[in-house]
């Protein structure tokens, strides 16, 4: 498959994984009451982080692999790795929160029951970008979008989140024995090795480290935020951040693809001036966005969210002012990634903290308007620490190109001149 075609089949395929992450959240939205649909958010921002983490834990690590045997051997592996896992870790909580009152708990375990098939089914597509065949996962996310769509809109309105989650988990089903049959003649026959995943220096160890910090915390700090203090205000955040699917696809293709394309821009000037446009357009674009949604009349956006709409329209400005910022962060990582990597985790680890206690310091101060505007402040000191860590790395390159040029001075001046001399005496024997 050509790069060109690798690259548009990639897109594509988070697209369609993105659109499927939209719809199922606009469909539970429409069917549920805003309870209702409280319970539903928790639940899938629960799934999300157990997501994170198996991606973090197998498929970031499995996409490093290189060499034919190596990578067979890794994704049939990873595969079997991520289905027993998901397995244990999924009858557990369905066994262990069956027992325990309240539509949380109930949601939560039903979400144990199709673990298994959601997080394999998902985790085959870093299977295929390892394989490079991205377009073999377009063709088992494209299913899942075909099945999961009209399956939950087939469910009566008003119905519970438990169904909903059963519903969601089980339409994954053909998309996984599509994914399947495409991957298996490429991994038949390969050994399967699951001791190294659970051996010391696991690579995926450290990314579920970045994971943890930069993302979970604050996703686990909404789901405290509803099962302590108000389970409301999940669903309206919730509400408010699937409206900006959009945003999320754009960033994830920014972080996927920006990488091995701003390698080609040469010296630090030239990728912080073409990571700095991109901030620029990117925060713009969710501008825009956030102003469309704005103006949208609440008739149709009641269509979209149903009970939801009321309490999410008033967040819309502190969430675009959040996804402006994160737009600006997300364009500042990515050029940290290409010149320090490792400079990355300690901002992550800081201000990721900082969000959550913003979140938390809002919600005190003004209920869930407050919140968002917390996770909003929390994601623009993000932003502005990064970008001054950008700064520093430009100052501390510009004063060694400097010092460099100064100490080759004398060298070179010394070399003139024997230049000079040789040409007037070539031959001094």
């Amino acid at each position: 498959m050509g790069a060109k075609a690798a690259i548009i089949s990639s897109v594509a395929d988070q697209g369609v994984a993105a659109l499927t992450n939209i719809i199922v959240l606009v469909v539970a939205a429409r069917l549920s009451t805003a309870a209702g649909f409280s319970v539903f958010s928790m639940v899938y921002m629960v799934f999300t982080v157990l997501l994170g983490v198996g991606v973090s834990y197998v498929g970031q690590a499995l996409v490093l692999e290189r060499g034919t045997d190596r990578v067979r051997t890794a994704c049939r592996s990873a595969v079997t790795f991520t289905a027993v896992a998901s397995t244990v870790i999924g009858l557990g909580m369905a066994g262990g929160l069956s027992f325990v009152d309240g539509s949380t708990a109930h949601g939560l375990a039903a979400l144990g029951l199709v673990l298994p098939i959601v997080l394999t089914q998902d985790g085959m597509r870093y299977c295929f970008s390892t394989l490079r065949l991205p377009h073999h996962a377009l063709i088992a996310d494209t299913v899942r979008l075909a099945v999961a769509v009209p399956a939950l809109a087939a469910q009566p309105h008003g119905a519970g989140p438990e169904r909903l989650i059963v519903v969601w988990g089980v339409s994954a089903l053909p998309a996984l024995l599509v994914g399947a049959g495409l991957l298996w003649p490429r991994v038949k026959g390969a050994p399967v090795d699951l001791r190294k995943f659970v051996r010391r220096g696991h690579l995926g160890q450290r990314f579920v480290i970045e994971f943890g910090v930069g993302n979970a915390t604050s996703q686990l700090a909404v789901v405290g935020l509803g099962l302590f203090a108000a389970p409301l205000a999940v669903g309206a955040l919730r509400g408010a951040t699937t409206l900006f699917g959009p945003m999320n696809v754009l960033f994830n293709s920014a972080t996927a693809f920006g990488p091995p394309l701003l390698n080609r821009v040469r010296g630090i000037e030239g990728k912080v001036r073409t990571t700095a446009v991109l901030a620029v357009a990117l925060s713009g674009v969710a501008v825009a966005w956030t102003t469309v949604l704005m103006l949208l009349p609440d008739r149709q956006g009641r269509r979209l969210l149903g009970d939801t709409w009321a309490a999410s329209a008033g967040l819309l400005p502190a969430s675009g002012a959040q996804y402006a910022c994160i737009a600006l962060g997300t364009s500042a990582l990515l050029t940290l990634r290409v010149l320090r990597p490792r400079a990355t985790l300690p901002i992550q680890v800081v201000f990721s903290l900082a969000s959550v206690l913003f979140m938390l310091a809002g919600y005190q101060m003004n209920g869930v308007l407050g919140a968002a505007w917390g996770l909003g402040l929390g994601s623009a000191l993000k932003a502005v620490a990064l970008w001054l860590r950008i700064m520093g790395l430009r100052r501390g390159q510009a004063a060694a190109a400097a010092a460099s040029a100064q100490d080759l001075a004398p060298v070179l001046a010394e070399g003139g001149d024997h230049y000079q001399a040789h040409r007037r005496d070539p031959d001094p024997a």
